[in-house]
């Protein structure tokens, strides 16, 4: 089957961040099986060594400047704004589209040269023109819906600008709804955003197929570290996890080192703001910027804490814990998608939401060495079972053919 991947995020390596991951390793499983063709763009911090490195993963790679500048100015931010508004598609989508890419994606689809076309993130849709589908199957991986983003940050406070967000709601629902229609086949990674988007199609065809985990970079830990040592990993740019690292931080953290003073923690991962720099200076913490690998920190980690309270879809931190072998105390946020307790489910995490159910948690589990271990066995067992990259490549594979999907 010969597919065209639209990926406005340059997939390489796999360890910049959320939509890189999932990109990356659905587009490798599907490398080794069919021809594939990929569209993306390329932004300053990508080296010539990545762009070879991709390369040798598909069998044709186009590679397009990504778009840096955007003029300043409040003239030039009320015209980008009713344009926005005019379009019925948010600023940041017009911002990276390119007519040269639009040139190419209608030159191999006029030309024959795709059977599907398959869009890693939604902000790629813009491509897609409706026409499409009368000649080939049109795919969107949605990754996670951004008018329940929005509309979620909104709700829980962790909106940057709640005035910029209220005003672009409702844009975001009618943009959603609309470029859905262009897709024979949505694809999203939780049952969540599946009845989110159900309301934007309900008689479309809209496939749940989660995250995954590469085990080779994520091996099982060999033994319990013991201790009293919580980590947070997660890249520190991102808006939902800098909410998270605050809240552990400046809420959680004090809390449990009035019952256990000797405690630490590890803030782990790529691009800390300002704001996360300055939380060295707390007692306890240490705030690492990128490192070589994330598994080294989860494996010497005591309990791997995710107190998400905004963003939607599976959380790669949690799935990448658990297959380490680390306990796991998150919020409802932090583990949805997943199976982890409740009626005939083995438990996998503990859930929390207030700074006492975090501290209660963190508590039972420093003092509790049998019940990390069954954490750490059934949390493993579950990646093992349901969410290695493997199972979610087979399931996109069927997507993108139009095959019934197993279910897990």
């Amino acid at each position: 089957m010969n597919i065209l991947m639209l990926s406005s995020t340059f997939p390489y390596p796999p360890t910049r961040g959320g939509t890189q991951v999932r990109t990356f390793n659905l587009l490798k499983y599907l490398s080794e099986r069919h021809s594939i063709t990929l569209i993306t763009q390329r932004s300053p911090d990508v080296t010539d060594q990545e762009v070879e490195a991709l390369q040798d993963t598909v069998s044709k790679l186009m590679v397009f400047p990504r778009p840096t500048s955007v003029s300043s100015g409040w003239i030039n931010k009320l015209r980008r704004f009713g344009t926005s508004l005019a379009q019925a598609t948010p600023q940041n989508v017009l911002h990276l589209y390119s007519p040269l890419i639009q040139a190419q994606v209608d030159q191999l689809v006029s030309q024959g040269e795709c059977e599907v076309i398959t869009c890693e993130h939604s902000i790629n849709e813009i491509y897609v023109r409706p026409p499409f589908q009368e000649k080939v199957r049109t795919v969107v991986n949605i990754h996670s819906s951004v008018y329940g983003s929005c509309r979620d940050q909104l709700a829980s406070g962790t909106s940057e600008n709640t005035l910029r967000d209220r005003i672009n709601l409702p844009l975001l629902y009618r943009y959603e709804q609309r470029y859905t229609a262009k897709f024979s086949q949505l694809v999203v990674t939780t049952e969540e955003d599946r009845q989110q988007m159900q309301t934007f199609r309900p008689d479309g065809s809209i496939a749940v197929i989660p995250n995954g985990v590469d085990l080779e970079r994520f091996p099982c830990r060999l033994g319990d570290p013991g201790g009293h040592r919580l980590v947070f990993v997660g890249a520190m740019d991102n808006v939902a996890n800098i909410d998270a690292v605050r809240f552990l931080t400046l809420e959680i953290f004090p809390a449990v080192r009035q019952r256990y003073p000797d405690t630490e923690l590890f803030l782990v991962g790529a691009r800390p703001i300002p704001e996360i720099q300055a939380f060295n200076q707390q007692p306890g913490v240490t705030v690492t910027g990128q490192v070589p690998s994330m598994a080294e920190y989860l494996h010497r980690a005591t309990i791997c804490m995710v107190p998400m309270r905004t963003g939607y879809g599976i959380k790669n931190k949690t799935l990448e814990a658990m297959a380490a072998g680390v306990p796991v105390i998150a919020s409802d946020r932090g583990l949805e998608g997943l199976a982890v307790d409740g009626p005939g489910v083995p438990l996998r995490a503990l859930r929390a939401s207030t700074v006492e159910e975090y501290v209660t948690a963190i508590d039972r589990l420093f003092a509790d060495p049998e019940l990390r271990a069954t954490l750490s066995l059934n949390g493993r067992s579950l990646i093992e079972s349901d969410y290695t990259w493997e199972t979610a490549g087979q399931r996109y594979e069927a997507a993108l053919m139009a095959q019934e999907i197993t279910s897990q």
